[in-house]
């Protein structure tokens, strides 16, 4: 299996402030690039904690190869 690496970013800010969000791109050593979707999880920490333990299982269920 190769080496991988998780891209991620978190940032905490009032959910009443955010407008809206933009993809992040990640520029490949081979010249491509690729999309990194952000995702908005709002609530107390509980409930901010609980998501994002669901959000990582979810996206490890999308690649069972790994």
């Amino acid at each position: 299996m190769a080496k991988l690496a998780l891209v991620y970013g978190m940032r905490l800010v009032p959910a009443d402030e955010i407008e809206s969000l933009t993809d992040g791109q990640i520029k490949l050593k081979n010249g491509n690039t690729a999309g990194v979707t952000l995702h908005l999880l709002e609530g107390g920490e509980k409930e901010i904690r609980g998501q994002l333990e669901q959000s990582l299982d979810a996206f490890f269920e999308f690649y069972p190869e790994i």
